[in-house]
């Protein structure tokens, strides 16, 4: 059996590529954002928000890790503190690790939270530098009516010297902090990425592919499958994970390379959408409809043109004795099983041929089998 994940945990959501792929001109505008007002001494506070996947986390991370590695801004060097506020949701426990990050260690207990400003002030000075706090999923923090992002973002005048907080959220949390610490991010201070498009995923996954698989295991038109079933949310974690379940069905099998089917199997598996009494639900045509298309998709094929899918239910009605339905009524049906997410239509690729169907859901072999059980009985009816 073939190894085809060669660093399955650059895969992983924790892991900071080298590169960000389609965020570099967000990157570029936070750095220099950063240095510029770093360089005059002056603490910079930003706001990050996107939904989910969007590559919150990596950016804020990459900005960080550059902003460090980089040297001296202005005559001090910076040094970059993580948190994560959801597994952290209270000043107290995010003081605590804010203090592991400028080398004190404090007991859980005993102080109070001015005392643990001061030995944080204390740390500081030991080692002057531009503390970069990342506040990730900051909602947790900020519900809750924390005196800790005011304190922060106010460094300098409560001694704590040059801290520049950046919060990142799904969504704007600043209506949620007091006016004070509001005052602190201005109004240009909030950065939104938009959510990917599949382009976008397709670029991404290739470069990550290129990372973590063995070269020439994965093709383009498997990449642009990935990113088709995860486009619709923009969500790059999950086709990383399509990608992840996809290369190890591939590995089970012992594949040289990964397949559609394995790709249909790995999102069947994480987020499944076709089950058996939603096929249950399903008018006669649309079931015919469907299996065609199954039909069509096995093997290596991700994608197939309307035509050729209709020549396939055409084959299909003449092997059991069925009167075929029309091009409209076939049409119709299709628009249907795409309303009820259970095929996609994309348009043509080029001049003269028609739109293009997919079926993402689930292995296609196994949705042949579950189809023709239904179907087999119907002889002789019109679909």
């Amino acid at each position: 059996m073939g190894r085809i994940l060669l660093a399955e945990e650059t895969l992983e959501p924790s892991y900071v590529p080298p590169r960000l792929i389609r965020r570099e001109t967000e990157l570029k505008l936070l750095t220099q954002r950063y240095r510029e007002t770093l360089a005059k001494g002056v603490p910079y506070h930003q706001l990050l928000t996107g939904g989910v996947g969007s590559g919150k986390t990596a950016l804020a991370q990459r900005l960080g890790e550059d902003l460090a590695r980089a040297g001296k801004v202005g005559s001090l060097p910076v040094l970059k503190l993580y948190i994560n506020c959801w597994r952290r949701s209270n000043d107290r426990t995010i003081l605590l690790q804010l203090l592991r990050g400028v080398g004190v260690s404090l007991p859980d207990r005993g102080y109070s939270l001015s005392e643990m400003l001061d030995v944080f002030e204390q740390g500081i000075r030991r080692a002057p530098r531009h503390v970069f706090v990342i506040l990730d999923e900051v909602s947790a923090l900020v519900r809750q009516e924390t005196k800790l992002v005011y304190l922060l973002s106010r460094s300098p005048e409560v001694g704590l010297g040059s801290i520049s907080l950046f919060l990142v959220a799904p969504e704007d949390v600043l209506p949620y902090l007091d006016a004070a610490s509001r005052s602190s991010f201005g109004v240009t201070h909030r950065l939104h990425l938009r959510p990917y498009a599949a382009e976008d995923l397709a670029e991404i996954l290739a470069y990550r592919a290129e990372i973590a698989l063995r070269p020439g295991s994965v093709s383009p038109d498997v990449l642009d499958q990935i990113a088709r079933v995860a486009g619709a949310n923009g969500d790059a974690r999950f086709a990383l994970e399509v990608l992840t379940g996809a290369a190890r069905a591939a590995e089970t099998e012992g594949a040289r390379e990964i397949g559609a089917e394995h790709v249909r199997a790995a999102k069947g598996s994480i987020y499944p959408t076709v089950t058996e009494s939603r096929l249950e639900q399903l008018s006669d045509a649309g079931l015919w409809v469907l299996l065609a298309l199954a039909r069509t998709l096995g093997g290596r094929r991700s994608v197939a043109t309307t035509d050729r899918v209709r020549e396939t239910y055409r084959t299909l009605a003449e092997e059991h004795g069925v009167r075929p339905m029309s091009r409209v009524t076939f049409w119709r049906n299709v628009r249907e099983l795409e309303r009820e997410g259970l095929l996609h239509i994309d348009p043509p690729s080029g001049p003269g041929e028609g739109n293009r169907l997919s079926m993402d859901e689930m292995p296609a072999s196994y949705l042949t089998t579950l189809l023709e059980g239904r179907v087999g009985g119907r002889r002789g009816r019109k679909t």
